[in-house]
């Protein structure tokens, strides 16, 4: 499992982005991915997927 912040939250359409740490890209998360609430800075771990737009995140849980 991967281990990053949250970046962005776009509730309006469904999705949130989390910045890897590792690449310093922007990840996916669709809402259908999350496994607990998340809010803009909370540290999540995840499980990375490839689809056809590149990595999306899965399984996505707060760090408490």
């Amino acid at each position: 499992m991967e281990e990053d912040i949250v970046k962005f939250l776009f509730d309006s359409k469904g999705f949130r982005f989390i910045t890897s740490s590792e690449s310093r890209e922007d990840i996916f998360i669709h809402n259908s991915g999350l496994i607990d609430s998340i809010n803009k800075g909370n540290k999540v771990k995840y499980v990375l997927e490839r689809v056809k737009k590149g990595m999306n995140a899965v399984n996505v849980e707060v760090i408490r």
